[in-house]
């Protein structure tokens, strides 16, 4: 069994080009996955909580669920559009997911992996309130370049412990901030040092992602702080905060299989005894929190490892670095999908453009150029020709049905299926087939006309008058030419059709439960 997750998207914008890096070529592996015949759960979900979700909130007036709901069923939308098929969705603001996650923290209190701390944190004197991750912003101590709260972003990129910044200043009221001690939670990092380079030396992967973070763990590694100053989020046992979102957010992997593995199978086979291949798919922007945090968290927690990580690389825009605010992003619904493309066109120019480490770079002119010449042209010609070949030579051409489409219907999905009694009253062999026979079927309030591949069972003439079950309301399809509005069912038996019939008269019509 193989679990393979996407890192979760964060609810609190639009889906864009960027974000479907690592969402489409986790959907082809799987696809690919179950080509093989492999049993794989494929699982995501809407990363809820963090500053940048409450400020957002507060900017437009919404409650952060509210902002959440609007994000999350945009998110569902997209990917549903997009043929990204996840066995399980969820989001991390569910009851659920906090009980998953508590559980978890608690685990590491009891095994003295956690430890409170009092530290300087910055705070605004105007605004009366600690100011958490991007609530503040100022100076890297690192390389000096103008920082947020949490990270280096326009800098060197470190990650940065609640505390670190200098010069702090509100992102709300604009105002300077002070320092000011207060107790916080911090997971011993510092102890995993050995574990995660024993760890990443095994690690499957792809190498940007592998490379990265055995270098950071060589250099150093500090105590991280887990616990934040806010209402929205997982609440911390026994303290007026809450949970780091880059703590919940991943164990977002393990409470969704739960979801995803009920009436299916144990998700304690994946997550605890270790039955089962991980594979994460991420953004290469992510790969500490994956390859550092997540499997320290898990070790001291006594939980099954990732056995891969697969980070994708950037995406450019027209050759320029991706900026939302410097126009240079491709939002999917406003951009594509409004625009009426086909959705496989975008699916295929994201796999096949560059490879999955490097950049990519979504460029309208070279998308046009590979959707004309690569998919239309070639790939089209190609199918065309093979189907003229088969039309050609043996007069028919056979449609197979995929298997996975017709397995694990339940109830509700069969009473949509409309199966009625009717009576042939009419049937002709279809001129170059030796399979097709058209046939003429009383439906009670209709009579339908039916092509159906029983002319090496039966002979046109010893049809008429039967009674026969057919399923009415199939899409219309054309076979040789003749335009067929339903199924007749019959058994397949030693490779021949036996049709179907009732063991006395039935009017037609009559419907099959």
């Amino acid at each position: 069994m193989k679990l393979v997750t996407c890192g979760l998207p964060y609810a609190n914008g639009k889906a864009h080009i960027g974000h479907l890096r690592t969402y489409i070529p986790a959907d082809v592996y799987v696809r690919y996955l179950r080509m093989l015949g492999e049993e794989v759960i494929f699982v995501c979900g809407s990363d809820c909580h963090g500053t940048p979700i409450v400020v957002n909130a507060e900017q437009v007036g919404l409650t952060p669920k509210q902002l959440v709901d609007i994000y999350h069923d945009h998110f569902k939308k997209i990917f549903e559009a997009l043929d990204i098929k996840f066995d399980f969705y969820g989001r991390t603001d569910e009851e659920y997911h906090h009980q998953r996650t508590q559980k978890i923290v608690k685990r590491l209190i009891e095994k003295g992996y956690v430890y409170p701390m009092e530290i300087e944190l910055a705070y605004c004197p105007n605004c009366e309130r600690f100011l958490p991750d991007r609530y503040v912003e100022g100076i890297c101590p690192y390389c000096g370049a103008v920082a947020r709260g949490d990270e280096c972003d326009q800098g060197c990129g470190r990650h940065l412990e609640p505390g670190e910044i200098k010069d702090p200043k509100c992102k709300i009221c604009g105002n300077k901030a002070v320092f000011r001690r207060q107790k916080h939670y911090f997971f011993k990092l510092t102890e995993f040092k050995e574990f995660l380079e024993n760890y990443l030396s095994k690690l499957n992967g792809t190498e940007n992602a592998l490379n990265y973070a055995r270098q950071w763990v060589k250099s150093e590694l500090k105590d991280w702080c887990i616990t934040r100053n806010l209402e929205w989020g997982v609440k911390f046992p026994g303290e007026d905060l809450v949970v780091y979102v880059w703590v919940d957010a991943p164990i977002g992997y393990i409470s969704f299989t739960e979801k995803a593995c009920e009436n299916r199978c144990d998700w304690r086979d994946v997550w605890v005894r270790g039955k089962a291949e991980i594979i994460h798919f991420i953004g290469l922007d992510i790969v500490y929190h994956h390859c550092i945090f997540w499997p320290a968290l898990l070790k001291g927690a006594d939980y099954a490892l990732p056995n891969a990580v697969v980070a994708s690389g950037m995406v450019k825009v027209e050759g320029k670095t991706f900026s939302k605010s410097r126009g240079y992003v491709v939002w999917v619904e406003d951009d594509y999908l409004k625009a009426g493309f086909n959705p496989d066109y975008l699916r295929y120019y994201i796999v096949n453009y560059t490879s999955h480490q490097k950049d990519l770079n979504f460029s309208w002119e070279v998308f046009k150029e590979k959707v004309n010449n690569e998919l239309i042209a070639t790939l089209g010609n190609f199918l065309y020709r093979v189907l003229l070949f088969a039309w050609k030579n043996f007069g028919e051409i056979e449609m197979e049905v995929d298997e996975e489409v017709i397995k694990k219907i339940d109830i509700e999905y069969f009473r949509r299926i409309d199966i009625r009694i009717g009576r042939i009253l009419d049937a002709e062999k279809i001129e170059k087939s030796k399979k097709l026979i058209k046939l003429k079927v009383d439906l009670g309030d209709e009579v339908r006309q039916v092509v159906a591949g029983i002319a090496e069972t039966y002979k046109p003439e010893e049809l008429k008058g039967r009674l026969v079950v057919v399923l009415t309301n199939l899409k219309p399809a054309k076979f040789m030419g003749v335009e067929s509005r339903g199924m007749i069912l019959a058994a397949d038996v030693d490779g021949k059709a036996i049709l179907i019939q009732p063991e006395r008269e039935v009017k037609p019509g009559t419907r099959v439960v």
